[in-house]
């Protein structure tokens, strides 16, 4: 049967699979198809808000029979009573399907891997993620499906990314972030990237192209050994440098930017006057935390506190958004600070 498909990166299937069912789009009668490393879903129209990472054109696509499953929570083989318990979203990272798995379920988990196995285009390894911890912001992993090591290839907005779980911090759920605050870059800014990790803004800026310099900073140094892959393959060396350093150390050296990007969600605040003080007068700062629902409103006042009494000038939070859900009472957000 012919109809509108949105064709998409297979590492980028879930993230827009949430978006187009969101957005009340996606056709369920129909069966997703694939296309070597694209997955194509169809849709009843293109979406009013644009899905980053999409493009639509009309494709053949199967009827699903009735017995085809349109979740992998179809496949899992828990009790009846426990299945609407089992966790209605996961992420894709490469080849490597993650997801966390609340605790009454947690003795299903190896079922939950293999559901997932089944059911996601192109999956090599499912694990359970248990958080990111510490400074260097590991996820605590268990596998729980498939083979081979935590190291993938990540395909978004175009940008190809080699990430290892195991050892750096990656998180497929800010693609839109990524390309958002890249597009953002006017020419000849000079941007630093504070906790890189992989380095997926770097990568997109670089590619892009506008930015005189791009500074990539992580105190790990196996996450600023993949920034440096991720970086060689998006542009010339001329125009980008990765540096194995702790906040506090580099900041003080920095030198100045036109723009900064704190991605720290875990106690970031922390190093909020030491990262604002490397920016130019107009400069911006892209910085990111979990907050309460119940703080947002106050927050941007609070920030604007935390780096105006001790770097100079007059500061402003123009634009706050949320990114995505973190816990029942707490958000991923984007501040968007403003030195003038």
């Amino acid at each position: 049967m012919r109809s509108l498909g949105a064709v998409v990166a297979r590492s980028d299937a879930e993230r827009v699979r949430r978006a187009l069912a969101d957005s009340g789009v996606l056709r369920g009668e129909l069966v997703v198809a694939r296309d070597g490393d694209w997955v194509i879903f169809p849709v009843s129209d293109s979406p009013t808000d644009p899905v980053l990472g999409a493009r639509f054109e009309e494709r053949e696509f199967l009827e699903r029979s009735p017995s085809a499953p349109a979740s992998y929570r179809e496949l899992t083989d828990v009790p009846e009573e426990l299945r609407e318990s089992l966790p209605r979203s996961f992420d894709v990272v490469g080849d490597i399907v993650l997801i966390r798995i609340p605790e009454d379920i947690r003795p299903y988990s190896a079922a939950i891997g293999v559901a997932l196995l089944e059911f996601v285009p192109g999956a090599r390894l499912v694990g359970r993620d248990g958080g990111v911890h510490g400074e260097s912001r590991l996820r605590l992993l268990e596998r729980l499906a498939g083979s081979g090591g935590w190291t993938t290839v990540h395909r978004e907005n175009g940008v190809q990314l080699e990430a290892d779980l195991e050892r750096a911090y990656f998180s497929p759920r800010l693609a839109r972030e990524h390309a958002r605050v890249a597009e953002e870059v006017r020419p000849g800014e000079r941007v630093i990237d504070f906790a890189c990790g992989v380095a997926p803004f770097g990568a997109h800026i670089v590619r892009d192209g506008r930015a005189r310099e791009l500074v990539a900073v992580d105190s790990n140094p196996s996450a600023t050994e993949l920034a440096h892959h991720n970086l060689a393959r998006a542009g010339p060396a001329r125009t980008w440098r990765v540096v194995t350093d702790t906040i506090e150390r580099f900041a003080p050296v920095a030198g100045t930017c036109e723009r900064a990007i704190l991605n720290l969600p875990h106690g970031g605040v922390k190093y909020l006057p030491s990262v604002g003080a490397t920016l130019e007068r107009e400069g911006t700062l892209h910085y990111y935390e979990r907050t309460e629902r119940s703080r947002l409103r106050d927050r941007p006042g609070e920030l604007v506190e935390t780096v105006g009494t001790i770097v100079p000038g007059a500061w402003s939070v123009p634009e706050v958004h949320v990114v995505h859900p973190y816990s029942p009472t707490e958000d991923i957000v984007g501040y968007r600070l403003v030195r003038s």
